[in-house]
């Protein structure tokens, strides 16, 4: 019989989403796409021929729990460990020990969260571990494992890509929440269904931000006569800000900025408004976003409207001057103009064009023709022989040649039909055409 102290926790003081945590697959909330019958993980579970595994997926979608689940359901001994506070030491302990039991018939599952804060050498330590078959490692990450795990220990798991709750998962866990012993089933609390599904768009596919909200509506909830009523006022107070998955060095901020940009260049500013509300609002540098937009500016307008470097130009200089919040619409003047305004790569495959004959050719000579001569040597050389100026002629053009022979029929700047640069189009269709005519010309003479 354990006896009772002064110290001993109240059941009730336990959070709520730690008293619910679920026990089996069957209350397990979400990720139908894995666990719903003949998916793949839910065959090997049920088969106990659970391999060594990564769960990557966004905070609170049950990685740790399915972890346990799996552990249960397969008899296996469960070591739970945190990559924030084990080192080298703590790993060689834990494998000695699943080495030892493994001898004796015992199977363990180790289980590490945020695997990602493992340095290089701690996920190598797994290794040795992994291929006897001494432990089954699970590890769970919130950044894509791609680019956090080890690409020799990431090879010997099999990766799982666990979805953000949708708000029907959501719902149907914040009624269990209100119905089960473990949480508010001995009370009589009274939710409506328009607050269930508040709660649940604000947890933003995380069950334990939609538990830990609704823990603090009934705690705050209005109580008469041995009812518990939520109300929508105490949602409000409760509920003023909704919180954002977003981590700016981490997979998302490189998500989100990719959305933005490929809504401006699809020319759907409704889109890329509100990306860029997304990123503002979860605390993104302004500056960072406005930097983007310069380059975009460049990449996918160009000239089509030169005008749109000086949007974006303008953009950043405000964004500078008076930062967040005010300069949000600063950025939005700058993303509709963007996403309005005519598309054009053409300057973005110039360079790219040029840059890869310059990387393949980098010991091309500059022509003779256009080298400056500052010394008698260099005159003597030739440096600058025969150079056209250009002002001196009464079209502003001349037949010289400006590429190295290898390149000199290399046509890298191919302007389009979008807007502005439909002149471009017929500028340069004139003065290729003048260059060939003059130079058949001189071509003659010289016959």
């Amino acid at each position: 019989m354990n006896q009772q102290t002064f110290f001993q926790a109240d059941p009730a003081d336990t959070p709520l989403a730690t008293r619910m945590r679920p026990r089996s697959l069957e209350e397990f909330a979400g990720q139908r796409h894995l666990l719903g019958q003949g998916k793949v993980l839910r065959q090997l579970i049920d088969r106990d021929r659970v391999p060594s595994m990564i769960f990557w997926g966004p905070p609170g979608v049950g990685k740790t729990t399915l972890a346990r689940i799996i552990a249960g359901k397969t008899q296996s001994n469960f070591i739970n460990f945190s990559a924030v506070t084990s080192g080298i030491k703590e790993i060689k302990e834990v494998m000695n020990e699943a080495e030892r039991t493994r001898l004796l018939g015992e199977r363990t599952i180790l289980f590490v969260d945020e695997i990602h804060r493992f340095n290089k050498a701690q996920q190598d330590a797994f290794l040795p571990y992994v291929e006897r078959g001494s432990i089954v490692l699970i590890g769970a990450t919130t950044e894509n494992p791609s680019f956090e795990v080890n690409s020799a220990l990431l090879s010997r798991c099999k990766v799982f890509v666990l979805q953000a709750l949708s708000v029907q998962d959501l719902v149907g866990l914040l009624r269990r929440g209100l119905s089960d012993p473990r949480g508010f089933g001995n009370e009589n609390v009274e939710v409506g269904e328009e607050i269930l599904e508040a709660v649940a768009n604000f947890a933003n596919g995380d069950a334990r931000t939609a538990l830990g909200t609704l823990e603090m509506l009934v705690l705050n909830a209005n109580r008469q006569e041995g009812k518990v009523q939520v109300t929508q006022e105490i949602l409000e107070q409760c509920v003023n800000r909704k919180s954002l998955l977003y981590d700016k060095k981490g997979e998302e901020h490189y998500n989100l900025i990719s959305a933005l940009h490929k809504s401006m260049r699809n020319s759907d500013p409704h889109a890329a408004v509100y990306w860029l509300a997304r990123m503002l609002e979860a605390g993104e540098d302004p500056l960072y976003v406005a930097r983007r937009l310069i380059r975009f500016a460049s990449e996918d307008v160009g000239m089509a409207d030169s005008r749109a470097l000086d949007v974006a130009v303008a953009a950043y200089q405000a964004s500078h001057f008076i930062g967040m919040p005010e300069c949000n619409v600063n950025l939005t003047h700058a993303v509709v103009y963007l996403s309005m305004a005519p598309k054009s790569n053409a300057l973005e495959s110039a360079y790219i064009a040029a840059a890869k004959d310059a990387q393949q050719m980098l010991a091309e000579p500059v022509p003779l023709v256009i080298r400056n001569a500052p010394t008698r040597l260099m005159k003597e050389l030739d440096y600058g022989k025969g150079y056209q100026y250009a002002h001196d002629y009464e079209a502003k053009l001349t037949t010289m040649q400006c590429l190295p022979d290898s390149l000199k029929d290399r046509k890298y700047y191919q302007p389009t039909t979008q807007g502005n640069e439909a002149r471009y189009t017929e500028r340069l269709r004139q003065i290729e055409e003048w260059k060939r005519v003059h130079r058949e010309a001189e071509a003659k003479k010289k016959f």
